[in-house]
This record gives C-alpha cells, structure tokens and sequence, in this order.
C-alpha cells in the first residue's frame, strides 16, 4: 500500500517538470540535449556575466559586494579571447568614467563577430578603448608582446586615486606575453614547450612561465600599485584556481629561483637552457623584493570570477528541468583519458537505464573509476543514488550533467578533438541500450563552440551508434586510432550527429549532458 502511495505522491512532481507537455513529447532526445548545451552556453555570455557583476550608481560601482568610488577615474585592461565582449559591456555600463582602456584579444575576432552579426560584444566607434590583435593560432606572438607592453605601461603610470578594471578570460597568457629581458618570447616559448612535450603539470607550466615573465604571477597587479585593481575573471581552469587562469597577473606569487630550478632539473632541462634564462634565474628572490614597497598590496586587489564551468551546468540543469528531465550535476571538473570518462559515462547510462537492480559490479567499477578522472567518490554515490530512487520510484527522466576538460592520448594525425572522441566512445559503451526516446542520448561540447582544428563543438550519440556505423561500412577502430573523430561524425549519417552551434564567443571548458529516459515501474 505504501508503495501505491508513493507513486500518487509523485504525480505533482512529474507533472512540474512536463511529462505531459504536448510540445514536449514531440522534441526528440537529440533535440533537448542540444536545447540544454545551448542554455549552459548562454549562461556564460561575456556581455551576460558582466552586466551581472558590475552595478553602476552615480558616483560609485558595486562589483563583488564592494564599492568604489567613480571620479572619472576608471581604467580598464583585458586580455583573452572573450574580452572583446567583457568590455564592450563594461564601457556600456560604467559610462564616461571609463578614462582609458587597452585590451589584448585574438587575431581577427572583431571581424569574425562582426561577420556574425554578434554586435553587442563589439566596442562602440568612439570608444576609449584600444584592441589589439595577437596570438595567432593561439600561440603568443609579437603582436600579443606589443599589447602586453602597452598594457604594462598603462598600469605603471596609475595613482592611488586610480582604478584599474582588469578582464580576464581563456587564452589570455597567450595574450599577454612579457619575457623578462634579456629573455627573448621565441626562448620563453622553446622552454615551456618542451616542458610540455616533457609531461610537465600546468602547475610546473606555470611556476616557470610566471618566474620568466614581467606581468604573470602578479605582474599586473605589482604594476598598477598604488590602485585598486578588480579583476573579472572567466574561468577555463577546472576548480577555478585564480594563479592559474591566464597564469594569474593580478594574484601575488613570490617566484623563488630554486623552486623554478628544481621543475627544469626534474625534467633533465638545466643543462640545455639558453643563457638569457640562465641569467634570469641566477637573480636573488623573490623578484618584487628590489621594487616598489607593495606593503598594502593585498588589500589593494580584488579577483572575482564572474563566469566558470560551475555556473553553465547550474543553467543547463534549469533547461533541463523546463524540458521534461530531472537534473542532476555530477561534477564541474571532469579530467583524465577519454577512454576512462567514457566508460564512467558507459557505466553510469547502463546504471541508469537497467530496469532491475544493476548489479553490483558495476557501482563498484563506477567508484573504482572516480580518482582517475577527478570525481569524488560522494559525487557518484549521490548520482547513483538518485538515479536508483529515478527507477524504483518513478521519477521520470533525468538529465546527467558535467563538465570539464578530459584529455586524449594522440596516436594518429586525424582531425577532431576531445568533445567528438569521447561522444564516439560512449556512443561504443552504450552499445547494446535501447535507442532513443527509450534510450540514453549522450553530447559532450567546448563551450568556445571549436573542438580541435574543426567548426563543430563536439557530437551527440546513443547506443545506436555502433549499428549506424556498421550499416554506412565506418570502421570506428580505424577511426579512432586514427584520431579522426570528425572525420568519422562527418560520414556518419551526414553529419547529423555532429555539434555545429557556430561563434559561442565564450569559454568554461566543457559541458557533458547524459539524457536518461524515465523507466517503467515493476509495480508487484
């Protein structure tokens, strides 16, 4: 008896979120996973995450919970590849105390926006900031140098009557290049590569990008002393580490020569470095020690991020509730191989498409796999549990979401990039499910809507995809060992599968969506 009343209790709920919505039913799974990438995408707008942070009143601005007084005293600074639209609303919103602006973005985006007809994140004509374009391909250049000399110069002749607005997004230490004389960008750039190339983490990266560089690290901030610095900052870094993004030049980080010293000697590099860096490093620490007393330097600088990972998926799980699906947000820092997050996502659709009690192997693979791809343990729990409660109480469909950025492993020369490979994967782990509307669909996009050398963000699959593929004679090994995930999106089904949502004009890493359609109640 109490389990009929437990299901005419869930009666209202699943009417809440559209069971019977005719428009609804008439969506396809494809169409709903699409609709909920496209809200985690718009959540974070650069123009969308400004206008939310920063309130302008008469003579002050509220940014964080804080004011400041405006008189006519505002600069502004920026660098990434969303900053265009970071400052266009910015200037809109701060008006004529804005005095004087620089910002550093990638080469050809005002074009590309306007090609797009993405006006709102572009400048005004009279505006009094300046953009300059750099970074080709993503890489620093010396365009890049020249802006971040621009900007340094900038920031150097503030006062403490000053405020200085610094934007920051994804891509912006490619952007803001400022090697450490006599350091050349071409030596600066050799040794992180071949840090890179030698398996360094982003954190050794970093340690040594910072220690040969003038405005990372701090830079920014030590520059723009005695003003107050505020910095907005759209995170592209899982857990949102504020030294990390853009390699961080408005969060202090004493740079100690033995510190930098050991990450180069670890990976067998001491010996090979240019005689520039060499000299670099042979100076006393920390670096800030010789110049300007920074004493109040803390109290000085504020850093709030304004747009993450996080923040898309909280969006995401809204759209997914107005479209018929139950959300539930598994973690924002999805890491580690593809081939691991696929078969977590494999496992998890199994999990919760199984019509009995799964068996207990699979939980326990579920967790086994948690470490290696940056999920905690209690976050699995939580999803398992709910998914569990979704089947033996009949709680409808859910909407599994993550994000993050996994990696893969390059074993051939094909075109495409994480978001297509993993799809592909899972696609292969559900094999043997139901096909859509009674089976799972699974997406996984970027956020800056290009995924790899490609125009697409990534894909969307379901247990079929096997089958298709076989039909159509597309032989997914080949293809995968390949790394020709677009490639193989491309011919399957005309392409249908693939993500193509165009300019996105933002970036939070990735957004993974596990559609999981409502399961019949056993009632015994």
């Amino acid at each position: 008896m109490a389990r009929v009343l437990s299901l005419f209790r869930l009666q209202p709920f699943l009417a809440l979120v559209g069971s019977k919505n005719p428009r609804l039913c008439k969506m396809s799974m494809d169409s709903r996973a699409r609709e909920v990438f496209a809200a985690a995408v718009e959540a974070v707008q650069p123009d969308t995450v400004v206008r939310q942070s920063i309130e302008c009143k008469e003579d002050s601005v509220i940014i964080n919970g804080q004011r400041f007084a405006l008189k006519h005293n505002l600069h502004l600074v920026g660098f990434g590849k969303a900053v265009l639209g970071m400052a266009a609303e910015a200037e809109r919103i701060i008006g004529d105390h804005l005095v004087k602006g620089v910002i550093s973005v990638p080469h050809g985006i005002q074009q590309t926006l306007q090609q797009h007809g993405k006006d709102n994140l572009l400048l005004k004509e009279n505006s009094c900031i300046k953009v300059m374009e750099g970074a080709k391909h993503n890489l620093p250049d010396s365009d890049a140098q020249k802006a971040a000399e621009v900007i340094k110069q900038l920031a150097s002749e503030l006062t403490e009557e000053d405020l200085l607005l610094v934007l920051i997004s994804g891509g912006g230490s490619a952007l803001l290049p400022a090697p450490i004389p006599p350091i050349s960008l071409q030596e600066k750039l050799d040794v992180t590569r071949r840090l890179a190339g030698a398996g360094a983490t982003i954190q050794e990266l970093n340690t040594v990008r910072r220690a040969l560089s003038f405005l990372k690290g701090g830079g920014l901030a030590h520059y723009a002393h005695p003003a107050q610095v505020i910095a907005l900052i759209l995170s592209d870094v899982i857990g949102d580490p504020l030294d990390l993004i853009a390699s961080g030049p408005t969060v202090r980080s004493d740079m100690w020569p033995e510190e930098v010293l050991s990450v180069l000697e670890r990976y067998k590099l001491l010996n090979s470095l240019p005689a520039s860096v060499k000299e670099v490093l042979g100076r006393p620490g920390p670096r800030w020690r010789e110049n300007k007393d920074e004493t109040d330097k803390a109290e000085n600088v504020l850093n709030a991020v304004i747009g993450s990972n996080s923040l898309a998926l909280n969006c995401a799980g809204r759209r997914a509730r107005e479209l018929g699906f139950r959300p539930v947000i598994l973690s924002p820092g999805v890491c580690g191989d593809v081939r691991s997050v696929s078969r977590l996502y494999g496992l998890l659709a199994h999990f919760g498409c199984s019509r009995e009690e799964p068996p207990p192997e699979i939980a326990a693979e579920v967790l086994r796999l948690g470490p290696e791809v940056g999920v905690e343990s209690w976050d699995l729990c939580r999803t398992m549990q709910v998914l569990g409660e979704g089947r033996t109480e009949g709680w409808g469909a859910t909407c599994l979401l993550a994000g993050g950025e996994p990696t893969v492993e390059l074993t051939g020369n094909g075109r495409g990039g994480r978001n297509q490979e993993l799809a592909l994967r899972v696609g292969l782990e559900m094999r043997g499910l139901q096909l859509p509307p009674k089976g799972p669909v699974f997406l996984s996009g970027g956020t800056d809507g290009q995924d790899g050398p490609t125009e697409a963000a990534g894909a969307i699959t379901d247990g079929g995809l096997y089958e298709e593929a076989l039909a159509q004679k597309l032989d997914i090994n080949n293809f995968l060992t390949n790394n020709d995930s677009y490639t193989f999106f491309s011919h399957l089904s005309a392409g249908q599968h693939l993500l193509v949502p165009g300019l996105t004009s933002t970036n939070v890493m990735d957004v993974h969506v596990l559609l999981i359609p409502p399961i019949p109640i056993n009632i015994r």
